[in-house]
């Protein structure tokens, strides 16, 4: 066989397949990245997470493996400013009958797990306790030295060393091969790439006003947008609703109603807890403080009258 002939079935036999889906059975969600705070157990220990707002996050359209040669779902959150979206992007909107969105992003999903175009993403599409991983910008740090940037002891602090104690060192040889290998550590740039963090964990979801609250290191500056999804590393809760949780087209976000779990004054369980249970007596115990410490009160004034 001539290379010519090999060349030609190469050629026909090559058939470019697309990146896999990396087991993901669910579509992530956008949302951004508002802050952290904390919430409290029931024991009185603090648990501290950041808040991502999911920014009314919905789905602007399909991606099917007859036209694109994959499936995959575009989502897009945030709000646009409407003179600052092309025509081109004004009619993909318009198509899915949607507002103009302020981020884009595709999830790849099996054809089992594709979303109506313009349903509204929910926040329970995440359940407690679940593993997730991030997907962001990491912040800017500027022009870092090699301590900063690539955790390298520095040289001497004292002798032998003049005003170069910070320096990362010799980064090459001699004559030969006489120049710095490409990737070398050394100081630069730092900071303002995509970063994913894996395991982090959800620890609350707040439907009504569309919030996720993740335990761990959420990558990017308060204001940026990130990328959640399921956690390729852990199995997906059983309680996870599949192809996910979202409203459809024309529907308003059902939340459910949650009890109060602010603690009564005097109890154990601090204020503010997430997973604490609802005091059902506090009425009776106020009373009952009330006249406990109403009588301690009156006894030592008759013994002080049978004094007089």
């Amino acid at each position: 066989m001539s290379v010519t002939e090999r060349q030609q079935m190469r050629k026909t036999q090559h058939r470019p397949q697309p990146l896999p889906a990396q087991h993901q059975v669910r579509t992530g969600l956008i949302g951004k990245k508002l802050g952290m705070t904390r919430l409290y157990t029931a024991e009185g220990t603090h648990v501290p997470v950041t808040v991502v707002s999911l920014e009314n996050c919905q789905v602007v359209s399909h991606r099917t493996a007859e036209k694109d040669g994959y499936t995959a779902l575009q989502l897009g959150a945030g709000t646009a400013k409407l003179k600052r979206v092309s025509k081109p992007m004004r009619g993909h909107f318009a198509k899915a009958k949607v507002e103009p969105k302020r981020k884009l992003a595709e999830f790849r999903v099996p054809e089992d797990a594709m979303i109506e175009v313009g349903s509204t993403m929910t926040a329970d599409h995440f359940v407690a306790g679940q593993r997730v991983d991030v997907v962001g910008t990491s912040i800017g740090k500027g022009f870092a030295g090699g301590m900063k940037r690539h955790n390298f002891g520095g040289l001497r602090a004292s002798h032998g060393v003049s005003i170069s104690h910070r320096s990362h060192g010799s980064t090459g040889q001699c004559q030969d091969p006489g120049k710095v290998f490409k990737g070398k550590k050394m100081a630069g740039h730092m900071g303002d790439v995509r970063v994913t963090t894996q395991n982090l964990e959800v620890v609350k979801t707040d439907v009504a006003r569309g919030l996720v609250m993740i335990k761990g290191a959420v990558p990017g500056s308060a204001g940026s947008w990130v990328l959640i999804k399921d956690a390729i590393k852990k199995p997906l809760p059983e309680d996870a609703p599949r192809p996910g949780a979202f409203a459809a087209p024309n529907e308003e976000v059902e939340a459910p109603e949650e009890e109060s779990l602010l603690a009564e004054a005097g109890e154990k369980t601090p204020v503010g807890a997430y997973d604490a249970p609802v005091p059902e007596d506090g009425g009776e115990a106020k009373e009952a403080n009330a006249e406990e410490q109403g009588g301690d009160a009156a006894a030592p004034a008759a013994d002080e009258g049978d004094k007089s």
